[in-house]
């Protein structure tokens, strides 16, 4: 049987360095947004020269894609473990775990305030590929809320008759929203917190079989 091959020192540098780079740039447009950010200011944030670079990364563009899809990635992390699509059994697990999930998720919103901003509105004013890129990841993430509407419906707490794919939609709307609400009263946790509340208690209300 094949073994898999351990990364060399140099391959395991190169990562790293790859790593930083993308930290760097996330934080860079963050601060600057894309259109007013040039792969001068990344570097310089990191020390390196415009060479050291393009050995990594084609241009400003492909620097940026690579930041939208790290914060794709990060967040799919939210979703893991006891946040598993199939990880809970009764409606009351399911709202403990929205409840978990919008608290990771609200986590991750304080401690990357920009990363919605880059996401939501700066990827989409970049070029229609990237535009496509973005609005692919919400279309997965309405087909992954799907799969946790479709766990509800099989174990038998929520309704037989809900539309999953329909809701899976209805529920990423609902996030969107609070996200722009962010976005525009970035202070304001109390009312980001009584958002998700609100959310949480609607489709529990609206999905929830009787008597489950």
């Amino acid at each position: 049987m094949a073994t898999q091959r351990s990364p060399s020192r140099a391959e395991q540098t190169r990562e790293r360095m790859r790593a930083e780079i993308i930290e760097a740039a996330f934080e860079t447009f963050a601060e600057r947004g894309y259109h007013q950010t040039g792969i001068a200011d990344i570097a310089r944030r990191l020390g390196m020269g415009h060479g050291t670079f393009y050995r990594y990364f084609e241009n400003k563009r492909d620097i940026f894609e690579h930041v939208v899809q790290d914060v794709a990635i990060q967040l799919s992390t939210l979703l893991q473990d006891e946040n598993a699509p199939t990880a809970v059994s009764t409606l009351a697990e399911y709202r403990e775990q929205c409840q978990r999930i919008t608290q990771r998720f609200a986590t991750f919103v304080e401690g990357h305030p920009k990363a919605f901003r880059l996401l939501m509105l700066e990827a989409t004013s970049v070029d229609a590929e990237l535009t496509t890129k973005v609005f692919k990841i919400m279309s997965v993430s309405c087909a992954v809320t799907s799969t946790y509407l479709d766990n509800g419906v099989r174990r038998g707490f929520l309704r037989p008759d809900l539309d999953t794919q329909a809701m899976g939609k209805v529920v990423m709307s609902i996030i969107a929203g609070g996200l722009m609400h962010h976005l525009s009263s970035p202070d304001d946790r109390e009312g980001m917190r009584r958002y998700m509340d609100a959310g949480i208690e609607m489709l529990m209300q609206g999905m929830g079989r009787q008597g489950a």
